[in-house]
């Protein structure tokens, strides 16, 4: 994979350079090209070949088949459903001549990719002594953050162990913060790309190596926010929900920042920025993806400060509504009316749910069940309200206005408006129901399955209203399934 990566992005990269002209030729055909769908059969075929597969232990009695023979055909079967997918979208004729116009590109390609291949094999992302420098610095840091709120702080650099003398984490390699740098390396070079037009360079360069160190101290205020949370007496919330969600909070935020700055500061901004220009452009795209950006910001917020139990859950129900408030104009002018085909599509969605999730085997833990049976009876009955007043009205709402809504159009035609919801487009059907499925983490496949349907449903009478009732019925009888059976591994 890392071989495939590395040749595939330097041949785009190396061939482009040399035969632009034919590149955007291909480009242009290949838009036009139909999808191969004996190649997209061969593809499910392998694929679902190598989902059995991964299922299969592996080894076993004399009387079993031999492991190699499982894991070659694993191999193979992963290998053959990449490639039937690859023909599938851009012909093998046009792959021949984007090879034949890149001349020597390739082998320099494979030659670079090997080389980075075996660098990567001799020096592991995740071997603690050639990270050391950056871990000891980082330790280093949180040595000097942690003093002011510390009378004693325990420091052992031998075992990168530190804190107070009732609370201590390790700094481990892969806490370092090279990953925070690295993430915020790729998107700073891909925003600067993004907005070229309107920055000054080379002076915008100077913002990439100042992201990468903001970024990397913002590692190291959380290991020390991290340390003095569990040395205040709640090493539940430390461990948990703030030690995962803390380092996306912060990039978030420096992304941000950096997205901000690179277009407002004057001595960066190839014209000057005047916030009249701000007023007078309405941005079409916002009235979509807030609610839904509100509750993946406020559902962050919610799991920083969580241990086993997310009980800030209700900020999710109260940061979407507001946005969907604000924006309650934008939305009169959208079709909310649904018919009979709404609720038995959600109904169809919550069978096919709850069937693959028997045929899978649960995916989470029943803490929240422990959690709840502790809590006081005021505190759990809120808390239930709000999780399915959230699940069945909000939710549904933010979601098919991001995924059905803004999404599945835009994929169609950059002014997504202008798309009407009974528009067909096979790729922009996939792509959408993919990115939906996605978001539902291990059940991405019972995801990509329910947003097939509610898209189908959207179209068949193009009416938000039926994707979005749809929706709320599917959760809304999942809701009534975990109340009524306890199985809140589904929440």
């Amino acid at each position: 994979m890392q071989l495939a990566v590395v040749c595939s992005s330097l041949l785009l990269a190396f061939g482009y350079t040399r035969a632009r002209t034919t590149f955007l030729r291909i480009s242009n055909e290949l838009t036009e090209a139909p999808i191969a769908w004996s190649f997209l059969g061969s593809h499910l075929i392998a694929f679902l070949a190598f989902v059995w597969l991964s299922r299969l232990p592996f080894g076993g009695d004399q009387h079993s088949i031999p492991a190699y023979i499982i894991s070659g055909a694993w191999f193979l079967s992963g290998v053959l459903a990449v490639a039937f997918a690859g023909l599938a979208l851009l012909p093998a004729r046009l792959i021949v001549r984007l090879l034949r116009s890149s001349g020597q590109a390739s082998a320099y390609a494979l030659v670079v990719g090997i080389i980075a291949w075996r660098l990567v094999s001799v020096f592991s992302l995740w071997n603690g002594s050639f990270w050391e420098p950056i871990t000891d610095l980082t330790f280093s840091l949180v040595r000097i953050f942690l003093h002011p709120f510390l009378s004693v702080v325990v420091a052992d650099r031998a075992t990168m162990t530190i804190g107070g003398q009732n609370f201590k984490v390790a700094i481990l390699p892969w806490c370092s913060g090279f990953e925070g740098t690295a993430l915020m390396l790729v998107f700073s070079i891909a925003w600067l790309w993004f907005v070229r037009r309107e920055l000054r360079f080379p002076q915008a360069l100077l913002l990439i190596p100042a992201a990468m160190v903001i970024i990397w101290i913002s590692n190291a205020l959380r290991i020390t926010a991290l340390i003095l949370i569990g040395v205040a007496g709640a090493p539940a919330v430390a461990l948990g929900g703030f030690h995962s969600q803390a380092g996306w909070i912060a990039f978030n935020a420096v992304a941000l920042s950096f997205s901000i700055a690179a277009t407002r500061l004057p001595w960066l901004a190839a014209k000057p920025h005047t916030p009249s220009e701000d007023a007078s452009t309405e941005n079409p795209v916002a009235a979509y993806l807030m609610p839904f950006l509100m509750i993946l910001g406020a559902a962050m917020i919610s799991r920083a400060v969580a241990g086993s139990m997310e009980w800030l859950y209700p900020l999710r129900f109260f940061a979407a509504a507001a946005a969907l408030w604000v924006f309650r104009h934008k939305y009169a002018a959208l079709e909310w009316k649904f018919g009979w085909a709404a609720p038995l599509t959600g109904s169809i969605v919550f069978v096919i749910w709850i069937g693959l999730d028997r045929v899978f085997g649960t995916h989470g833990s029943n803490t929240m069940g422990a959690a709840l049976a502790s809590a006081p009876a005021p505190a759990r009955i809120a808390w239930l309200a709000f999780r399915t007043v959230g699940a069945v009205v909000t939710v549904p709402i933010a979601e098919e206005l991001v995924f059905r809504g803004f999404l599945l159009r835009r994929l169609i035609c950059s002014n997504f408006e202008s798309v009407s919801f009974r528009q067909f487009s096979l790729f922009a059907l996939l792509v959408s129901s993919a990115a939906f499925g996605v978001m539902h983490g291990d059940r991405w496949f019972a995801g990509t399955v329910a947003g097939l349907l509610y898209a189908g449903v959207l179209m068949w009478r193009g009416r938000i209203g039926d994707a979005v009732v749809a929706h709320a019925t599917t959760n809304a009888l999942i809701a009534a399934w975990v109340l009524f059976s306890g199985s809140w591994d589904l929440w």
